[in-house]
């Protein structure tokens, strides 16, 4: 389990160390593997900001994901006689944050949890995206459904998957909270008619 006190003690041991030494030979940055099969399995689960890292991205995501296997819609798609077709409509970002290479990697992990999970058929988004483009559709754009109707016969989708990304940030004297929203969505191409929604949350914060 990971220990924020040790991790930080551990930390200012070797500033320490390294303030001492400093005067001789110098402290060198050391680099250090961190992650699953690493001597530092834990290694990710420190927050370096209040911002959204992968970890917190994964994290939201699995969390709708469940939902939706869980939900009434999934037990309709697995009992359907052919799997429905489903295309992932690009996440929005409403945060002040810059997040483009991390929402790419989000949508990438929906990607492969849908298709791994023998129950839906998953239109490619890069073919997605060739296609959006041909119409003039940008890939941050809001969800609108004429237009996702049109490109959703042209790609043979018969569902969205698509979301958006909330923040609300507080602050009080020195210490600062950022709540963090991600929602989740699946739309009917041919009737715009949600079916299913949830959401996840994630708070931040720094304390002094």
């Amino acid at each position: 389990m990971f220990q924020p006190h040790r991790f930080l003690s551990n930390a200012l041991v070797a500033i320490t160390l390294c303030s001492v030494g400093l005067g001789s030979t110098g402290c060198k940055p050391k680099a250090i593997r961190g992650g699953e099969g690493t001597e530092n399995p834990d290694f990710d689960e420190g927050a370096m900001s209040t911002g959204l890292d992968r970890k917190d991205l994964q994290d939201l995501m699995s969390k709708n994901m469940a939902d939706l296997v869980g939900s009434p819609l999934w037990g309709q798609w697995r009992a359907a006689a052919a799997p429905p077709v489903v295309a992932i409509w690009p996440i929005k970002n409403d945060t002040t944050e810059h997040l483009d290479d991390q929402m790419l990697t989000l949508l990438s992990d929906m990607e492969t949890e849908l298709i791994n999970s023998g129950v839906v058929s998953v239109v490619s988004r890069e073919r997605q995206a060739e296609m959006m483009a041909e119409v003039g559709m940008q890939q941050g754009a809001d969800f609108n459904p004429t237009m996702a109707a049109e490109l959703g016969r042209q790609i043979g989708a018969q569902y969205f998957l698509t979301g958006k990304l909330q923040a609300v940030d507080e602050r009080i004297n020195k210490e600062r909270r950022v709540q963090y929203t991600l929602f989740l969505q699946v739309i009917e191409v041919e009737t715009s008619i949600v079916k299913f929604q949830t959401k996840s949350e994630r708070t931040k914060g720094i304390v002094r």
